[in-house]
This record gives structure tokens, C-alpha cells and sequence, in this order.
């Protein structure tokens, strides 16, 4: 008999035309910062040049099965003016897209925090063995090598158990985390004909989504900086925009530090997309003292103080910094170097993949404070 490959076509697996367009739709809205008339625009655009829909299915069809599906809602402007809005229910779409795309080799697994180093009385398996001590839970006794202890040194004629044939496996303690995720805002984020915005939020949504879902013990703070920072929810990711804004920094440090103090988890890290240099920072007066030329010794020593309160608070500080500006890697570096964190130079292609990475690998002992 001959032995070989079959080779077929393939085929995509059978999506109804409300799911092939909601995909796109979902990007869309992303991009347009939850503007649902201009995404609308969009989509009827790629249908026109692509041929999305058909005869029997069309634009106005998917629109009203987003009303039907509650996926938007007609809302009235205190002008009296109404439209389209998304929902609840579509945010939440958009996140678990954001998390299937980022972080799309994650397994599913049951809810739970991060792993220490430290080995104990935890509840994670290492599949590593020691002999019993008094004291050890009963519950973590591997009873398989304990019976096989028992007999090996008692003979199976004479079977018998003593403590010493009890045998634990060795298991992981758990811990809780604690991030703030800061993202920058200032205008340089969608200059020189690159949306870097978008990839930031999708990162956001994605972060999001991934925590309260897979470490729903751990917390998650998002907050957005450019002449001033503030703290934005989960439901507020996907209308992010970019303001005409400078780099303060040390504000989204100082917020983020803040946010943190708060927080009764040991472990704690702050997470910092940014691509540009800090220009701006606000005086005690209530002034801000800008400069966007070059780097600004006064504004450069104040972020590195920032970094060093953040290591005595033992806050580790990542950052994302998509430039490559020689002179800006090497504040990075020394910045970097104040806080004792890590750094990262990239541009937006991987930006989602090494957050989670970091977020994941981070299952650091826990640090005294």
C-alpha cells in the first residue's frame, strides 16, 4: 500500500456575514477612538473596495443587528441631537479581541496570582519531592511515592508506613500584583505618519482583560500623562486620544507611585509606554516649565528622582520606549539604571507579545518593605 499526503484546499472556517463584519467593525472602532458614525464611514468604504457584503446581506443589515444584539444604542446630545454609541457589551468585545490577537498563544487556565521563587506551602505543583517534616499540611503528602517508600523499605510481607516513608511534593507560594500601566498621550504619539496610540490601547485592553480574567486577584490601574496625568477606568481604553500635549513624566510617576502606596499587595510595578522625550514638568506655583528641545538637564534630574522614590518604595519601573533616538536611550538607560528596573527599545511591532511576558515572568519573592 502507498503511504503519503492528501493536500486540499483550505478553507476558512463558516463565519455569517454579521461575524466576518464585526471584525473588522471591532478594529475600526478601536481606530477610530469609539466614534461609531466614522467607523461606519470606514467599513462602507472597505465595502465598496473589497465587496464585504452582498445582495443579501448589507451595511444597514449589520447595523441594525448591532441594535438588535446589543451592541450600540441610540443616545441623545444635550444639543438635542441624537446617534450611535457603542456599548458595554461591545467594550468588552474589543478587550477580548485586543487579548486574542496580543496574547494569542495563552492558554486558558484556572484563575490565580503569580508565582514566587519560593518554594513551600503553596498551592502550585513543581513536581519536586523532600521528605516529610513535622508540621508540613497533610494535604500536600504524595501518597504514590510514600506507598512506594513503604515498600521498598519494608518489603511488601511486612508492609508497613512510618513518618519517615512519607514523602511532600514541593509546591509554589502564591502571590498578589499589583500594576499601574502608564501610557503616553502627548502629540508625538500619531506624528510623523505612525498611530501609535492605537497599538498602546489594544495593549491596554488587552492587559486588562488578561488580569481580570486569568488574575483576577491582581490589580490593574490605568493611567494616561502628557502636561498632567490622570487615571482612566477599563471602559474608557477604547476612546483614548491624543491631546496637544508635552511629556510630563513625572506626573504619571508621581500618580502612578500614589496609586500604588495604596495598594496592600507586596508585590508592585509600573508599566511605561512612552516614545518620547519628558519636556514638561509642573512647578510647585502651579506652572509648567516646558522645553521640548533637546533634553532638558532640570526636567531629565527630576524623572530620575522620581525613579530613585520608586526604588526605595521597592517599585520596580519597565519601560516601553517606542523610539530609537540614540540620546533618548541613553536617558533610558539612566533612568533605568536610578530605579534598578528593565527597559525595553522597540517600535509597536511586538509592543503587546513583551508586556506580557514581563507581566508574566514577573513572579518575583515577595519584597519586604
Amino acid at each position: 500500500m502507498r503511504r503519503g499526503f492528501v493536500f486540499q484546499k483550505y478553507e476558512d472556517e463558516a463565519q455569517s456575514p454579521f461575524d466576518k463584519l464585526f471584525e473588522i467593525f471591532k478594529e475600526l472602532i478601536t481606530h477610530t477612538s469609539g466614534d461609531f458614525d466614522e467607523a461606519i464611514d470606514w467599513l462602507r468604504q472597505l465595502d465598496q473596495e473589497y465587496k464585504l457584503t452582498d445582495e443579501d446581506y448589507g451595511i444597514d443589515d449589520f447595523i441594525e443587528d448591532l441594535k438588535k444584539k446589543g451592541y450600540i444604542r441610540e443616545e441623545i446630545d444635550p444639543d438635542g441631537k441624537g446617534g450611535m454609541s457603542i456599548t458595554a457589551k461591545t467594550e468588552r468585545a474589543i478587550r477580548q479581541q485586543a487579548l486574542n490577537q496580543i496574547f494569542g498563544r495563552l492558554r486558558k487556565s484556572r484563575s490565580g496570582s503569580h508565582t514566587t521563587k519560593h518554594q513551600g506551602l503553596g498551592d502550585e505543583h513543581t513536581g519536586e519531592f523532600r521528605s516529610y517534616n513535622y508540621g508540613d499540611s497533610l494535604d500536600k503528602i504524595s501518597m504514590t511515592e510514600s506507598l512506594r517508600n513503604a515498600q521498598i523499605h519494608h518489603g511488601a510481607d511486612d508492609f508497613r508506613m512510618t513518618e519517615d516513608d512519607l514523602v511532600v511534593e514541593e509546591t509554589h507560594h502564591k502571590s498578589q500584583m499589583s500594576t499601574v500601566l502608564m501610557i503616553d498621550i502627548s502629540h508625538s504619539m500619531i506624528l510623523y505618519g505612525e498611530d501609535r496610540i492605537t497599538p498602546a490601547k489594544k495593549v491596554a485592553m488587552a492587559l486588562a482583560e488578561l488580569i481580570t480574567t486569568r488574575y483576577p486577584k491582581d490589580t490593574l490601574d490605568v493611567l494616561v500623562f502628557g502636561n498632567d496625568a490622570w487615571t482612566v477606568s477599563i471602559a474608557d481604553l477604547p476612546y483614548l486620544k491624543v491631546g496637544p500635549y508635552h511629556t510630563n513624566t513625572v506626573a504619571g510617576l508621581q500618580l502612578a507611585m500614589d496609586l500604588l502606596r495604596r495598594k496592600r499587595n507586596t508585590n508592585k510595578q509600573i508599566f511605561m509606554i512612552t516614545d518620547g522625550k519628558p519636556s514638561c514638568i509642573r512647578e510647585r506655583d502651579g506652572n509648567y516649565y516646558k522645553n521640548p528641545v533637546g533634553l532638558d538637564p532640570y526636567i531629565v534630574e527630576q524623572c530620575y528622582n522620581a525613579a530613585r522614590q520608586a526604588r526605595k518604595l521597592h517599585i520596580p519601573i519597565t519601560t516601553f520606549m517606542i523610539a530609537k533616538d540614540p540620546y533618548l536611550e541613553r536617558f533610558v538607560r539612566e533612568f533605568t539604571q536610578a530605579n534598578q528596573g528593565k527597559a525595553f527599545f522597540t517600535g509597536l511591532k511586538g509592543l503587546g507579545e513583551m508586556i506580557f511576558e514581563d507581566y508574566e515572568t514577573n513572579r518575583k519573592k515577595r519584597i519586604k518593605g
